[in-house]
């Protein structure tokens, strides 16, 4: 069983950092991850894979991954994770 990998990207001028989780050769972001690669509010994220599946672009049970992720505060959290296939139109 593949656990998974976390890789760590940083632009070159070392301001964005993402950590992402690599499991069975797919990259799963959150949308705060997703948010800071587009540099955009999470919120704006949330509404644009929420039309995703309302408009039945994407299939939720083939793109959203619950992992259970270390905050900065120590504790863990339950979070969804969208993979390569949120960012591309079918």
């Amino acid at each position: 069983m593949n656990t998974g990998e976390i890789l760590i990207y940083q632009n070159s001028e070392g301001s964005i950092k993402i950590d992402v989780r690599l499991e069975e050769e797919t990259v799963w972001l959150s949308q705060a991850q997703m948010g800071l690669l587009f540099n955009k509010d999470k919120h704006t994220i949330s509404e644009h894979i929420s039309n995703f599946f309302k408009e039945g672009e994407l299939d939720e049970n083939s793109v959203v991954r619950n992992f259970r992720t270390t905050a900065s505060d120590g504790k863990s959290y339950d979070v969804n994770y969208y993979n390569h296939s949120a960012y591309e139109r079918p």
